[in-house]
């Protein structure tokens, strides 16, 4: 059960090795393209289902309900050996519960990042999963007493980025590379800030070029038809491509990201980021009463560092990332550091 794009990634590589194990293994879900190309019989198609913020959620809180009572009712009715659960925590978290209630096997990969926001979380988690898969190596200690069978089995980005990564790609120092996010809510808030700072930066050095890089699918819709109006008139050089990310996070020299996944693929492939993030203002209010962290961006939270400038709300401005884009451009102040 996935419902996001790392969730789905991760979900279709899991199906393959568990088929690969037992070929005659029935592998049902909810999840988006790379499951479904993964033979994963797709009972939810999840690609439209990322969103963040209690706001954001609340908007789609109709469909999420039928989603979440018709998954309940097929594992009733189905009795699956086990289910897995892949990140999504606003929804998988009380999946778990129910599912518990059920009698039937819960296996969490990758674990809600309780330690962030939610420790108050950790007894019900000890109580509704039987298996807890982590990715990061400090996680196991977080469920320490209480119980919970967890085992740490490293991040499946090292074993994906290995695969893509392309020794014969070469970095242009002048391409900066826009990554605003998978979500249509990320694109919305993001892409426009993006844009000011990409206009900020060619003012001010007109050899720069941008490529807007984005999944495939009605989110790239959304933010190539955006895009279109805010460049217009301005002659910006910004190219858009489709499913290749990877490929150009090997190709640029630097980069502008939301705030997610993308962070640790770029660490992966070297390449210097700043991040940003802008969240409704009632979500980010509350988000800031629950959680107590240094950083928000995953990498700095693993490196326990700041190895990527990070921006949030009122301080994502096109003069803050620009100004941080230019320190980790060559002859700036922070190129070494990252």
């Amino acid at each position: 059960m996935a419902g996001e794009k790392s969730g789905d990634l991760y979900g279709a590589r899991l199906a393959l090795e568990l088929k690969a194990l037992q070929p005659e293994l029935t592998v049902r879900g909810m999840g988006g393209e790379a499951m479904g190309q993964a033979g994963v019989d797709l009972m939810v198609d999840s690609t439209d289902l990322a969103v963040v913020g209690l706001v954001e959620v609340l908007k789609h809180i109709g469909e999420f309900r039928a989603i979440f009572r018709m998954l309940v009712d097929r594992a009733a009715a189905e009795r699956p050996d086990a289910v897995v659960l892949i990140d999504y925590p606003g929804f998988n978290l009380r999946l778990a519960k129910q599912l518990h209630r059920l009698g039937i096997k819960v296996v969490y990969y990758v674990s809600p990042q309780v330690w962030a926001w939610g420790k108050r979380r950790i007894p019900k988690l000890a109580a509704w999963v039987d298996k807890m898969l982590v990715i990061f190596p400090f996680e196991p200690a977080v469920y320490a007493g209480t119980g919970l069978d967890v085992e740490f089995v490293g991040h499946p980005l090292l074993e994906i980025m290995a695969e893509v990564r392309d020794p014969a790609l070469q970095r242009d120092e002048r391409t900066i590379l826009l990554l605003p996010g998978s979500r249509k809510n990320e694109v919305s808030s993001l892409l426009p800030v993006m844009v000011e700072t990409a206009l900020w930066l060619h003012g001010r050095n007109p050899r720069l070029r941008f490529v807007l890089s984005m999944p495939n699918g009605s989110v790239a819709d959304l933010a190539e038809a955006r895009l279109a109006d805010l460049v217009a008139g301005t002659g910006l050089p910004v190219d858009v491509v489709r499913g290749r990310t990877t490929e150009w996070m090997q190709r640029a020299g630097a980069g502008i990201a939301a705030s997610g996944t993308v962070t640790m693929e770029a660490a992966i492939l070297g390449l210097p980021l700043v991040v940003g993030y802008r969240l409704n203002q009632l979500t980010y209010w509350m988000a800031r009463l629950l959680v107590k962290l240094k950083y928000f961006t995953i990498v700095n939270l693993v490196a326990d560092r700041e190895v990527y400038g990070e921006y949030l709300q009122h301080e994502a401005t096109a003069q803050n990332l620009g100004a941080g884009l230019e320190a980790i451009l060559p002859g700036g102040r922070r190129h070494a550091e990252v």
